[in-house]
């Protein structure tokens, strides 16, 4: 494991993002081209003053009520109370009554007042009857492939009964430096363990009381428990399934492939199935030899350069030199059953190949399942994708069997937003999307189906959609339809590409917001949060208008906007990564890669009302750690979210850790937790 230990030693390079971090997770993906060379434009020209003018609008109450877009609902969060209202019941946490939580750099999740956290799953937890305990000495692939994986991401959550339901769980990637002792394993070793390390994990979980927390059943009693990793059989099904390019040596008719990887963001469909992302899959992939020259331009658009984890040491499918097909099988929707603990997970070609963060799945007026989608890397797209058949309400085996396949028929469509002008101050517009595909016939001149379904990137670019600042999580707003997508940041805008109406950040102001002084740095450092308004409030429309809801960082900052609320009263917020709501339609935000100097967070923000815009840090993760999931119980008496790969701070090894939380272990474990509103234990309990 030398070569993997001689990570250089250098400051964070993205915020609070480490070196091992860009390795591990994306293979270094800012150090290599952007594969969008298409040069389809950005929205638009953004006047110089702009972003000045709007910050004058913007700095007083009178000023950001001009800006304020009014819902038809009211105020949809109550002021912050104090810490003994905050502990009154039955209180909701979807009523926003909680002090905000400093910015601060402590090695342990931070919860309000009146809050705490319980650890629901840790990395190495048996998760399948008859796994092995976690022993991180005498670990073995077997052992890993019955026990909870490693950095854990999407939390999906498939309410059972009262007091019982499902966590679907994805585990993105691996850290063999924090994860394995030096001396104890061989290189081949720690790749085949590290394969069953990534993927997914299912477990029921169980309320431990009615306020608000939660624990996982013992692996023996949880029937529907399953560890899905890099070589559990998938079937592929749409259009694409059976496409030479998804042909191999062992799968001769390109109907099977093994594993999922690099799972990042999901959902949950209406029909309990888990939605999950394969993302940075571009990773895994190394060359013996020459690469197939038919293949260079679509390995190009999706970053495959042969430089991948080694796996190709174990398992020559990884290898492109031999098997130059493998990579077409990765980067799709996996989606799982999870009341059925042996199906076979299904690789949904209808919905397109590309870096997926994730999928999120509603239904529109018309009865149509409605799926959003954020490719996240720089200078890429916001795709949809709407159902051919309508979705059947019950629970009978005939409306399972018709909403199991929903998704494998219906039109992909991709996002071209443009901008009216900033003369009112507003970073707004209009938007269509643009379709692609449907199951049966494509939209792009000279491409078959299968064609756009497999290289969707290369079919998008020719149809001119916007690009976009690393579009990750896309969700629609249960309570008033609204979309709202996450554009993380980008600092290449105004330097490696132009700026736009839809991303208008060539420079920002970065405070600390542990009290370092204001400093210019280039591009969008900090992020913003996208809010689209369907024609008609309707998934199914073609057409919609958009505006910046959120422009994240520093309050001071001259740039940053809270959608209207006064900038005073709000949490400072960098680099939003995934979203989910709450039954009153709050927004709940986690960040990744905070550049302000904290560890990252969660935040809730109401998205109507008088309170729009106004911005609460709810938590923040351990050192190094990225926060994940969310989820938003449907009583909002608890929140699930994954803290993922703490202490993946440069330097640091499993025997030298900058983190040992969740301090079960004198080194990191990823894990899930649920914070509930509850009278504090202890002091640990209770951190503000």
């Amino acid at each position: 494991m030398s070569e993997l230990r001689l990570l250089p030693i250098i400051e964070n390079r993205h915020g609070n993002r480490s070196m091992m971090t860009c390795k591990f997770r994306c293979n270094n993906a800012c150090d290599h081209p952007e594969p969008n060379q298409s040069g389809n434009p950005y929205i638009g020209d953004v006047l110089a003053s702009a972003i000045s003018r709007r910050a004058m609008l913007s700095g007083s109450a009178a000023g950001a009520a001009a800006l304020v877009v009014t819902g038809a609902g009211g105020s949809s969060a109550a002021a912050a109370t104090s810490g003994a209202a905050a502990l009154r019941r039955p209180a909701r946490i979807s009523e926003l009554a909680f002090s905000p939580v400093a910015p601060n750099k402590r090695d342990n999740i931070t919860v309000p007042q009146g809050f705490r956290y319980d650890v629901v799953a840790r990395w190495g937890d048996p998760v399948v009857a008859g796994a092995r305990r976690f022993n991180p000495y005498r670990q073995s692939p077997e052992s890993q492939a019955g026990q909870f994986g490693y950095n854990c991401d999407y939390v999906g959550f498939l309410s059972l009964d009262d007091d019982r339901a499902l966590l679907a769980v994805n585990h993105e990637y691996t850290d063999e430096v924090l994860m394995f002792p030096e001396g104890y394993y061989d290189e081949d070793e720690i790749k085949r363990i590290a394969m069953q390390a990534h993927g997914m994990s299912v477990i029921e979980i169980r309320r431990r009381g009615r306020d608000g927390g939660w624990k996982q059943v013992k692996a023996r009693q949880a029937r529907s428990n399953r560890r899905i990793t890099v070589t559990t059989p998938m079937h592929f099904t749409g259009p694409a399934a059976g496409d030479a390019r998804l042909r191999t040596r062992a799968d001769q008719r390109g109907r099977v492939v093994l594993g999922s990887l690099n799972n990042c963001a999901g959902g949950m469909t209406p029909w309990g199935t888990a939605l999950s992302g394969e993302e940075n899959f571009n990773g895994y992939f190394d060359k013996s030899g020459e690469i197939d020259p038919r293949y260079a331009a679509s390995y190009a658009r999706y970053g495959i350069a042969g430089t991948g984890r080694g796996w190709a040491d174990v398992d020559d499918r990884f290898d492109l030199s031999v098997e130059p097909h493998e990579p077409f099988r990765f980067g799709y929707i996996v989606e799982v059953d999870l009341m059925d603990p042996d199906s076979t997970p299904r690789k949904l070609t209808m919905l397109g190949r590309l870096k997926h963060e994730g999928a999120t799945c509603s239904i529109s007026r018309d009865g149509r399942a409605v799926v959003y989608m954020g490719d996240d890397e720089k200078g890429d797209y916001v795709y949809k994708f709407v159902s051919r058949d309508k979705f059947k309400r019950g629970r009978g085996p005939a409306a399972r069997r018709h909403n199991l396949r929903l998704l494998d028929a219906g039109t992909l469509y991709v996002a071209r937003f443009t901008g009216d002008g900033t003369e009112d101050g507003v970073f707004d517009g209009s938007g269509f999307w643009i379709p692609l595909t449907n199951d049966r016939e494509s939209y792009v001149d000279g491409w078959s189906v299968a064609d756009v379904l497999i290289n969707t990137r290369l079919a998008a670019d020719q149809v001119a959609p916007t690009r976009m600042d690393r579009p990750e999580d896309v969700e629609r707003n249960p309570v008033t339809g609204k979309v709202y997508c996450a554009l993380t940041n980008n600092d290449g805008r105004g330097t490696k590409q132009p700026v736009d109406e839809a991303n208008p950040l060539a420079s920002s102001m970065t405070r600390s917001a542990l009290g370092a002084p204001l400093e210019s740095k280039s591009g969008n450092r900090n992020g913003y949060v996208l809010e689209l308004t369907e024609t008609n409030n309707d998934g199914e429309a073609e057409s919609f208008r958009w505006n910046l809801f959120l422009v994240c960082g520093d309050p001071e900052a001259p740039e940053t906007y809270f959608g209207g609320f006064p900038k005073d009263q709000v949490s400072p917020i960098s680099c939003p990564d995934n979203v989910a709501f709450d039954n009153l339609g709050n927004l709940w935000i986690s960040t990744d890669g905070n550049q302000l100097g904290s560890n990252d967070g969660m935040f809730a923000v109401p998205t109507e009302g008088s309170d729009r815009g106004r911005v609460q840090q709810f938590l923040t993760v351990p050192l190094g750690a990225e926060t994940c999931g969310p989820y938003v119980t449907r009583d909002d008496l608890s929140v699930f979210v994954a803290v993922q790969h703490p202490g993946e701070i440069d330097g640091a090894t499993f025997e030298n850790p900058a983190s040992t939380w969740p301090h079960s272990d004198p080194f990191p474990r990823p894990s899930v937790v649920c914070a509930y509103r509850s009278a504090p234990r202890d002091k640990q309990d209770e951190q503000s």
